[in-house]
């Protein structure tokens, strides 16, 4: 797997807070690490975003 285009093609909310959300869960991936990435290769940015839009981790954007 590395990027999901067809979940991505699919995604009809904010690209912005997808965007928001995809960085923060590759800041924690990195410091933490995950299963799904040695999956991917090691590749952090397209595991952060497969997981937020196979809804793997839920994010919520505050105030």
């Amino acid at each position: 797997m590395i990027l999901p285009l067809n979940l991505l093609e699919q995604y009809r909310d904010n690209v912005y807070e997808l965007t928001c959300a995809t960085i923060r869960r590759a800041y924690q991936i990195t410091m933490t690490g995950d299963e799904e990435l040695d999956e991917n290769d090691g590749k952090v940015v397209s595991t952060a975003v497969h997981q937020i839009l196979t809804k793997k981790v839920q994010y919520h954007i505050g105030e």
